[in-house]
């Protein structure tokens, strides 16, 4: 039978991609009132992480003390194997360049707090889950830009500097502010979380339909092979995760969690950055992963839960992570 968090978590899963893939829809049939939105989506990115702080606690952090090694590695997974997977991926499809830069960027942005919902849901690991989050975005002003420097290619300029300091702007300041409310206001927020995801939805689109609005036409001619990246880059990271777990010889929902944490990416902030520092062309990726990655999330979380009746221990130990996920991309 399912309990109140199964169901919480299910509309959330669902909800966010059906409303991003609408309102894409939207936006690319009817352009003009999205496209003003295109100078705002650095705070609609602010928006989505300072949502992510406040769903933050302590107790998460006490998480990374305890477990460091499955944080350690599913971190690592998630800066390595995901740029490289798209860099293969890229060179597998012959991507144009602006394109292929875009998905560099999909793979080289923290995790998609997306993943602690679909964790939940495919009976992986919360606390794990939302550790590993925390990891990669606090450390994503500092390795994204890196990783973007080293792997680029030199016939692309990358402001690594100004990527950086964007990265502190929108995710660092944001993510910090939103931990230190929810620790002064702990119990007042904590009566908020409930509706956190669904701010959080509405700045994921406020990144991902100006993106949409403003490249129509370029969408209408590159869509099947944005797709068909995006989902291969993704397919990959769970592949991949789930056996970078299983080689180290992990407990199955720590596998389960690791395959989640390094296959979903931040598909807004990935979008976003693309536009700032690119291209508008480079921002699709982004914003197809943005409905992409929590579809695929749903489906790989239908079939574990049909092959796995182990229930970790941790698997409702969040129940703020758990009941109001923040889904920026994945989401």
């Amino acid at each position: 039978m399912k309990t109140s968090e199964d169901r919480s978590a299910a509309i959330a899963v669902t909800a966010f991609p059906a409303f991003i893939l609408v309102g894409t829809i939207i936006a690319y049939f009817f352009p003009a009132p999205f496209v003003p939105l295109s100078g705002a989506i650095t705070y609609f990115l602010m928006v989505i992480m300072f949502a992510m702080g406040l769903t933050l606690t302590i107790p998460d952090f006490q998480e990374i003390a305890r477990r460091p090694w499955p944080v350690f590695i599913g971190v690592v997974g998630q800066f390595v194997i995901m740029p490289l997977c798209a860099i293969g991926v890229a060179k597998l499809l012959g991507l144009h360049p602006a394109l292929a830069v875009g998905l560099l960027m999909l793979g080289s942005v923290p995790g998609g707090t997306s993943s602690n919902v679909i964790a939940y849901l495919s009976r992986g690991d919360v606390a794990l889950s939302v550790a590993m989050t925390s990891v990669s975005t606090l450390l994503s002003p500092i390795v994204t830009p890196l990783l973007m420097l080293a792997l680029a290619g030199e016939d692309i300029a990358i402001d690594g500097v100004g990527m950086a300091l964007t990265l502190a702007q929108t995710v660092l300041v944001p993510v910090v502010g939103g931990l230190i409310l929810r620790c002064i206001f702990d119990t007042v927020i904590a009566k908020l979380t409930p509706i956190l995801p669904w701010v959080s939805i509405l700045g994921i689109g406020g990144v991902v339909f100006p993106t949409v609005a403003n490249n129509g036409e370029r969408l209408a001619q590159v869509g099947v092979i944005v797709i068909i990246a995006v989902l291969l880059h993704n397919v990959f990271g769970y592949l991949l995760g789930y056996a970078a777990g299983a080689l180290l010889k992990m407990p199955p929902s720590y596998n389960r969690t690791m395959a989640v944490e390094i296959g979903t990416q931040s598909a807004g902030l990935s979008s976003g950055m693309s536009a700032k520092f690119f291209t508008p062309e480079a921002a699709l990726p982004g914003a197809v992963a943005a409905v992409l990655h929590n579809i695929t999330g749903a489906l790989y979380s239908a079939i574990v839960r049909r092959f796995s009746s182990e229930i970790p221990e941790n698997s409702g130990s969040n129940d703020a992570n758990v009941v109001a996920p923040v889904t920026p991309t994945s989401n």
